[in-house]
């Protein structure tokens, strides 16, 4: 008790909290203002709102070209997830189980999406997928989201895959399991943690993407990119609903993510 009272009271602790705190109180201070606004009763963005209504939800969800473009975000990033999961979870064995030349190079190339600006990432991709016929194509801009979930799944993974005892999946090798079974009914299991939130990673970067999009998706626009052209356009509240809409959806998405990994952070009684 003594220890953690001189703990509490130590300066470096507190100033480390205060510092923390104020970071948090920084980057919530947005939404003091996106979730007043989106109940707005006036017809363009002001703060403080002059009255209170539900007509920018209401626009949103009647409008079909705002419902169009969240199906298409949504359908995006599922498709995203999956491709960088069906991507990433070998790619993560190679590297922490195999032993070939270059495997440490291509491990410190695999942050490379993350460091180059995404700007140049578009023109590239955007000059590639203009032959290949793939834009304006959903599949297309989800391919490119891929390149850009795939680092942060594979971190994910790598880090996940070497806390993991390779003892329990040797000992279930050892009576009799295959290889494929041992990592499917051992391995996968136990590092589920990293694979939930290497899926919610992905899936949050493909769903809130704009660069990329605006280069990719022609008439068939995502949620970002018609966020992006409706500020461009209109100056009224409907974004700032959907914005808090998305802020919404983004946490509830956290909260399972959270509650998934204490599910499989649970010990199984035996």
């Amino acid at each position: 008790m003594a220890a953690r009272r001189r703990a509490r009271r130590n300066p470096a602790r507190i100033l480390l909290r205060t510092f923390a705190g104020l970071v948090f109180v920084f980057l919530m201070l947005p939404l003091v203002v996106v979730f007043p606004i989106s109940f707005s009763a006036g017809s363009y963005l002001r703060f403080p709102p002059p009255g209170f209504s539900l007509q920018w939800y209401e626009r949103y969800w009647n409008d079909p070209i705002w419902i169009d473009a969240t199906i298409r975000s949504l359908q995006v990033g599922a498709a995203t997830t999956v491709l960088a999961l069906a991507i990433g979870i070998p790619l993560a064995f190679g590297l922490t189980r195999a032993r070939f030349p270059g495997r440490t190079a291509i491990e410190q190339s695999m942050s490379a999406p993350m460091i180059v600006p995404h700007i140049v990432l578009s023109i590239a991709i955007y000059g590639l997928f203009s032959h290949l016929g793939l834009i304006g194509r959903w599949y297309g801009i989800a391919i490119a989201h891929t390149v850009l979930a795939l680092p942060f799944v594979v971190i994910v993974l790598v880090a996940g895959l070497r806390n993991f005892d390779v003892n329990l999946e040797l000992a279930a090798r050892g009576m009799g399991a295959s290889r494929l079974t041992a990592i499917r009914r051992v391995t996968l299991p136990l590092v589920a943690p990293s694979v939930y939130s290497a899926a919610f990673l992905a899936f949050i970067t493909s769903f809130d993407e704009l660069v990329v999009a605006m280069f990719l998706s022609g008439a068939n626009m995502t949620l970002p990119k018609k966020m992006f052209d409706n500020i461009l356009t209109e100056i009224e509240p409907t974004v700032a609903a959907v914005s808090a809409l998305k802020i919404m959806f983004i946490g509830l998405l956290l909260l399972l993510s959270l509650r998934f990994r204490k599910a499989s952070d649970t010990p199984i009684a035996h």
